[in-house]
């Protein structure tokens, strides 16, 4: 055998083994069994939960307004002269009582016009007793001349019978009827002058009057001379030093007073609506509303001062509302008031409620009993995460009633003691597995919130 064919037959006897091992490697495939598979379970997703509380609710709406005092007093000058004292603390935001003398205006010119009024007076009275005099004195010579009137028609009567006998005279018939006339004469006269004598005592009588009122007006002009303070009150602004001339209306002084300051809060009207009790504020008429607004309204106000960290309070009562709606913003004044302002606590560290404080006043209604409340924040998009049986997430439509801060009063679509998710759940899916922790504490402030214990 050559050398060639050897070397054909020696690469040929490498094809056998080779095919040996494929035979073997597909035999292994085939028989083989497969890698060993564990089955994973479903993992619950951690969330925080609450159960749905059915508590009482105190309905609350937040405005802000301005304090103002409860009355502002401006001491005008209602007659003129010369200012010829000044009470020494008459300086703006000093703190006077009740009955304070501030002003004097000289009161020399209306005392000589309240004299002279008064020496008037003297002078018609005078008048009126002469009048008197006068008509009893008439009276009397009336009577003695109708008396005189008598006799001489008597006497005329018989000489008028002597004359036929030729006794008297015709002349002497005549004399006696002109002495009667006489009489006559004197009696009418008197009569007249006692028909006038009432007129007389009328004018006499509507000068006196007249003479009164001018003595009347002299008293309450000198009485204004001085001028006082009307009630307890901060003095606001001077306008006026000693010795200036005042005129009449021109403002001396303004004061406040310190028993009752105001504040106007507008409120939207919507959440005004929210505190209002239908029930009691059915049929109530305008005379009613205005003399027991507070007890109809069935509000109560809290005022809040904040100073940086500084937190004041006061409370307050509702003492009216305001006649017209801000067409702006749409909301309602009402005019809150807030007793003793200046009024200093040993226990309370606050400042005194003054003019101009920019506030903040919380209305609260009437607390409302067996209401469903979660937070606000416990709400996507009108719905609830709700864990339901086994732990299993449902996703539900909620109708919210009203919100209030921080919490939601809802309508439907929750009971209570029905478990709701209170923080984020990313991604949720309705029917996963929650692994609920339960938050007492979100729980707590939940109920407190809703019956306004947070705050005040």
């Amino acid at each position: 055998m050559s050398s060639d064919a050897k070397s054909i037959w020696k690469r040929l006897l490498i094809i056998p083994p080779i095919l040996i091992g494929i035979a073997l490697v597909a035999y292994n495939l085939q028989t083989r069994e497969g890698p060993s598979q564990t089955e994973v379970g479903e993992t619950a997703r951690k969330a925080r939960v609450i159960t749905v509380p059915e508590t009482t609710v105190v309905p609350r709406a937040l405005g802000f307004g301005t304090v103002k005092p409860g009355t502002v007093w401006e001491a005008v000058a209602e007659i003129q002269g010369k200012i010829i004292e000044i009470h020494p603390q008459l300086k703006a935001g000093a703190m006077l009582p009740k009955g304070t003398t501030l002003l004097r205006i000289d009161p020399a010119d209306y005392r000589l016009a309240l004299r002279s009024a008064e020496a008037d007076i003297r002078a018609i009275e005078a008048q009126l007793v002469e009048i008197a005099a006068r008509d009893a004195n008439t009276r009397a010579s009336l009577a003695i001349e109708i008396r005189s009137w008598e006799i001489a028609k008597r006497e005329l009567r018989r000489k008028r019978q002597l004359v036929k006998s030729k006794v008297v005279s015709a002349a002497a018939v005549d004399q006696e009827e002109r002495n009667l006339l006489a009489r006559e004469q004197i009696a009418q006269t008197l009569r007249n002058t006692l028909n006038l004598l009432p007129a007389e005592k009328l004018r006499l009588e509507a000068q006196l009057s007249a003479a009164r009122i001018r003595g009347q007006n002299a008293q309450r002009d000198l009485d204004r001379t001085i001028i006082t303070l009307p009630f307890d009150a901060r003095i606001a602004e001077v306008n006026v030093e000693k010795a200036q001339f005042a005129k009449a209306g021109q403002t001396l002084a303004a004061a406040d007073s310190i028993d009752v300051s105001e504040v106007s809060a507008q409120l939207p009207i919507d959440k005004m609506f929210q505190l209002l009790d239908p029930v009691r504020i059915a049929g109530v008429t305008p005379e009613r509303a205005m003399s027991e607004i507070e007890n109809i309204l069935g509000l109560t106000p809290i005022i809040r001062l904040k100073l940086g960290n500084l937190v004041s309070k006061w409370k307050g009562r509702v003492a009216r509302v305001s006649d017209r709606i801000d067409p702006r913003t749409r909301t309602i004044g009402v005019i809150v008031a807030v007793d003793r302002p200046y009024h200093f606590a040993p226990d309370v560290l606050r400042p005194p409620l003054a003019k101009n404080m920019y506030v903040e006043v919380e209305l609260r209604g009437r607390p409302r009993m067996r209401q469903i409340v979660v937070p606000r924040s416990a709400l996507r998009g009108g719905k609830a995460f709700v864990v339901g049986g086994e732990n299993r997430l449902e996703i539900r439509a909620v109708e919210v009633r009203y919100r209030l801060g921080d919490i939601a009063v809802i309508e439907s679509g929750l009971k209570a003691g029905e478990r709701i998710v209170v923080s984020d759940l990313i991604p949720a899916i309705d029917g996963m597995l929650i692994d609920p922790a339960p938050d007492k504490d979100a729980e707590t402030r939940l109920i407190k919130e809703a019956a306004g214990e947070a705050g005040f």
